[in-house]
């Protein structure tokens, strides 16, 4: 188990390393500068502002700067387009935002997509497959860009209790996490029902028909737990999903999270924003992904000794 969390830990650190080296080139290469759409600063003033934040110096010599600072002095920079903030202090400001919603629409995610694969397994061939399916098959087509503002037309106006857009009351998570949850849920029914499938072919499940054991008894004992593999398998990329698409829905739904800033990053050639923010996503995913092994391992004593 330990040798499986070193690894999982090793892993984690190089995907990192490489996500955020690409990223930092990258960006470099989009044409123009931070400062270069800036109308009131003169080229003086322009020069003044890439020696302050070390944008003269070569290219390798800011690399090599930006990692030093990060893992000895663990600042990820000054914000470019927001003077006088730190990436440090918007994340820690708006990242319980985006964890909130991360992990309400995650919930949501497997209280839909896991009773719902498991009613597809139970009536296999039947209409009760075949709706389940057709429900996920949606889930993974129609993406959250058009899941919004559907949902919003469609509940948020008739509805009084529901925010078209904003981040004021309870009840404005509902929405954006209905939004994100629906293509996660799809894939989690999908991944049960095939788990479920196969446990309930298996021959000890037989034995246990045969005896007289009870349906309820035979999912709830026997099969629930090796038929969920896949899907708590699925559970770490899912939480990365959920993330990574709360970008786009917090921009539909006007929410305060980390997904503005990363546009917002993008859009003024924000290097530390954007570098910062990915660092912390990658930090963020191989910790969810680690979650994900160790509840595999917890699922299946097999692996606690590997």
């Amino acid at each position: 188990m330990l040798r499986i969390i070193l690894s999982r830990l090793l892993q984690t650190l190089v995907v990192v390393f490489l996500l955020v080296t690409f990223t930092f080139f990258a960006i470099r290469m989009m044409p123009g500068n931070p400062f270069a759409d800036v109308k009131a600063l003169t080229e003086e003033n322009k020069a003044a502002m890439e020696r302050l934040y070390g944008l003269d110096k070569p290219l390798h010599i800011q690399y090599a700067n930006y990692w030093k600072n990060v893992l000895l002095e663990g600042d990820f920079g000054d914000s470019f387009s927001m003077k006088g903030r730190k990436v440090s202090t918007l994340i820690s400001e708006s990242f319980p935002i985006s964890l909130k919603l991360g992990l309400f629409s995650l919930i949501l995610a497997m209280s839909l997509g896991i009773p719902l694969g498991i009613i597809a397994a139970l009536f296999h061939n039947k209409w009760q497959d075949y709706t389940a399916m057709i429900i996920a098959m949606a889930g993974i087509c129609i993406v959250t860009f058009v899941l919004g503002p559907i949902f919003q037309l469609s509940f948020a106006k008739p509805l009084s209790w529901l925010n078209v857009a904003g981040w004021s009351r309870p009840s404005d998570v509902i929405l954006p996490a209905i939004t994100l949850c629906f293509g996660v849920a799809a894939y989690l029914a999908r991944l049960t029902r095939g788990g479920m499938l196969d446990v309930l072919s298996q021959d000890y499940i037989r034995s246990a028909k045969a005896k007289g054991v009870s349906q309820l008894n035979i999912i709830t004992k026997h099969a629930l737990r090796p038929a969920l593999v896949p899907a708590v398998t699925f559970l770490g990329p899912a939480f990365a999903a959920i993330i990574t698409g709360s970008f786009v829905v917090e921009s539909i739904f006007l929410i305060p999270g980390m997904g503005q800033y990363f546009v917002l990053g993008i859009q003024n050639q924000d290097y530390t924003l954007v570098l910062g923010l990915v660092l912390f996503y990658g930090i963020l995913m191989g910790i969810a992904n680690l979650m994900s092994d160790l509840a595999l391992i917890f699922m299946d004593p097999k692996l606690r000794n590997s």
